[in-house]
């Protein structure tokens, strides 16, 4: 019986979980060039007994689920168009901008193209909503001198990853490598569309599905919860 409780338990916690990522997925349905995560999940009796005899695992009792990893798809999603000079969509998968942070020289990449005009001390420079330098194919910042109109298209460095996976999420649309074996490579045919954004990539329906899917899960796990402790106490009424 002690079982059925834990396994109640478990289900009800990985689902708020999810629930999370759902919630971070549909907050940032306007954002551009978003990438909406996916939970993967794993039975935790079959992580158990498909381990080595002596391992030391996670499940010593029971059953139940666990959310093992999270997982985003670097997709092309559908653009939509603003004719600014500053704004560029990429038109290829797995692909990214490369930036850096002014202060600390941090490198870090996204998909979101919405850049502008920043005057630092010694003159303009291309930067992110998060006033990050946009690096070139020489990893330097880009200088843009004030012009108002400006071909960037050639100058601005693409890159992708051979596992992109393994980039981590450092902020809504910025990704840093996991360790030093994931290694951005230059992209050197031409993925820019100028004057285009890439919308998000939150599909609300597949989300709000998935909201539902998860509140019935949670019930569902605390009804065998609930049903447990009804047992237990009818049990020990009988033992009197």
């Amino acid at each position: 019986m002690n079982e059925s409780f834990y396994v109640g338990a478990v289900g009800a916690g990985q689902c708020t979980k999810r629930l999370s990522v759902v919630a971070n997925n549909l907050a940032n349905i306007n954002n551009n060039g978003f990438k909406p995560k996916s939970v993967a999940f794993s039975e935790l009796i079959e992580y158990n007994v498909n381990d080595s005899e002596d391992a030391v695992t996670e499940l010593q009792a029971g059953a139940g689920m666990r959310a093992i990893r999270t997982y985003t798809s670097f997709d092309v999603d559908a653009v939509t168009q603003t004719n600014s000079s500053l704004d560029f969509a990429i038109t290829k998968k797995n692909t990214f901008f490369m930036l850096q942070d002014p202060d600390t020289g941090a490198i870090s990449y996204t998909r979101d193209g919405h850049f502008h005009q920043a005057e630092r001390a010694d003159g303009f420079y291309m930067m992110t909503d998060d006033d990050k330098y946009v690096l070139d194919k020489n990893g330097q910042p880009i200088r843009t001198d004030g012009e108002e109109e400006m071909d960037m298209t050639q100058a601005i460095a693409l890159v992708t990853f051979q596992n992109p996976s393994r980039l981590l999420s450092v902020s809504a649309n910025e990704y840093v490598p996991a360790d030093e074996g994931v290694q951005a490579i230059p992209v050197e045919e031409e993925a820019l569309m100028k004057g285009f954004l890439e919308t998000s990539g939150t599909d609300l329906a597949k989300e709000f599905t998935s909201v539902i899917e998860c509140q019935r899960a949670y019930s569902y796990a605390l009804r065998m919860v609930t049903t447990s402790d009804e047992i237990m106490s009818t049990i020990n009424n009988l033992r009197g």
